[in-house]
């Protein structure tokens, strides 16, 4: 399993944005995504009207980058790995928690399981760069 290290972690904490690609019929598909860091995973949340979501139920396989852009001083990390989908139990309930702490916008328009799934993207390979990582 690919772990992440304390700047990449810190980096990664201090976020909210993030750009998942996925693919449909050998063609790209990019969206903004809001995410969180759990347990060496990026999550997301989703609907199961996207694209994405449709993408991933016949392809799990997806890239995340999630990246300050400053001309000279670029940080970026890029994630590619497995996506699981979590719709219910007790990894939902924990997952939907921290998003609705974290997300001012899951206050305001909460679901419950089986209404929206999450995406627990698993890093297979990662590369980081601007983040001092000696």
């Amino acid at each position: 399993m690919i772990e992440f290290n304390e700047k990449e972690t810190k980096f990664l904490n201090s976020l909210e944005e993030a750009r998942i690609a996925t693919s449909h019929d050998d063609i790209p598909h990019v969206k903004p995504v809001s995410f969180v860091l759990d347990e060496n995973a990026i999550i997301i949340a989703t609907d199961y009207e996207t694209r994405t979501y449709k993408n991933l139920k016949t392809n799990p396989n997806s890239s995340v980058v999630i990246d300050i852009y400053k001309s000279g001083g670029h940080k970026a990390v890029l994630i590619q790995g497995k996506t699981k989908i979590i719709e219910n139990g007790e990894e939902f309930k924990k997952l939907y928690d921290i998003f609705f702490e974290k997300f001012e916008w899951v206050r305001r328009d909460s679901w419950k399981e089986n209404e929206a799934p999450f995406l627990k993207v698993i890093p297979k390979n990662k590369t980081s760069w601007g983040l001092d990582t000696r």
